[in-house]
């Protein structure tokens, strides 16, 4: 529920003053991984398809993104229920010794009639303009909206580490960042890349953006040690 603008400042002091004294909450820190490639990845629109396995350089990009991740303490691993995100998941988790959980919520989208079409066809439609230029208005044929898709993603982020798809991560990062869907398509999110978002008690930072390099930066700071200083 959204709450009135208060009429002066003197009156927004005042209401702060009388405001309970909380200590924030340490923030949460969610990483979205998009899978690695397979060899539909560019040429065809997988979609839902099941039996669509990592290639062998998807399976390398996997366990590259694994290596960059292995160092940061992770609480749980999620993952979209297909193949392609599971499998690059469970790269990430085998250096954590942890299993990866099914995340029904962050399913590639649902792209309906243009499941396993070729891209390049695709995009001679009306409909892929729409999608381009006004994807807030978009429907897939057959398919579910792109609204519907960002909505059931957003939903689903409760996690700390999850594998997911290009399209739920873009509109992730439009909800998070106040970005309008209608521009999402201006967010490019490679393949075994992560982006990193701190979720505070009042609001959420975005850290990093289809990071494909180090993520030493994110490691805790090591604890001081009372007995250096004296």
């Amino acid at each position: 529920m959204a709450q009135p603008m208060q009429d002066s400042a003197a009156t927004e002091v005042a209401d702060a003053d009388e405001a309970p004294n909380t200590e924030a909450k340490a923030p949460t820190r969610l990483i979205l991984v998009r899978h690695a490639v397979t060899a539909h990845t560019g040429p065809l629109l997988s979609g839902r398809m099941p039996g669509i396995d990592l290639s062998d350089k998807g399976v390398g990009q996997a366990e590259a993104a694994a290596a960059r991740l292995a160092k940061l303490p992770i609480a749980a691993i999620y993952a979209s229920p297909i193949e392609r995100t599971t499998q690059t998941a469970q790269c990430i988790a085998a250096h954590h010794a942890m299993e990866v959980s099914p995340l029904p919520g962050v399913i590639e989208a649902d792209y309906g009639d243009w499941t396993g079409g070729k891209i390049a066809d695709l995009a001679k439609t009306d409909e892929w303009r729409v999608v381009q230029v006004a994807p807030s208005r978009a429907q897939f044929p057959g398919g579910e909206s792109i609204r519907a898709m960002q909505a059931r993603m957003v939903d689903a982020l409760d996690a700390v580490v999850v594998v997911s798809h290009a399209d739920p991560i873009k509109s992730a990062i439009a909800h998070y960042t106040g970005m309008h869907l209608d521009l999402f398509q201006r967010l490019h999110v490679s393949p075994a890349s992560a982006t990193v978002l701190d979720f505070h008690t009042y609001g959420v930072l975005l850290v990093k953006c289809n990071d494909t390099g180090g993520l030493d930066d994110l490691l805790p700071e090591p604890e001081e040690n009372p007995e250096e200083k004296t």
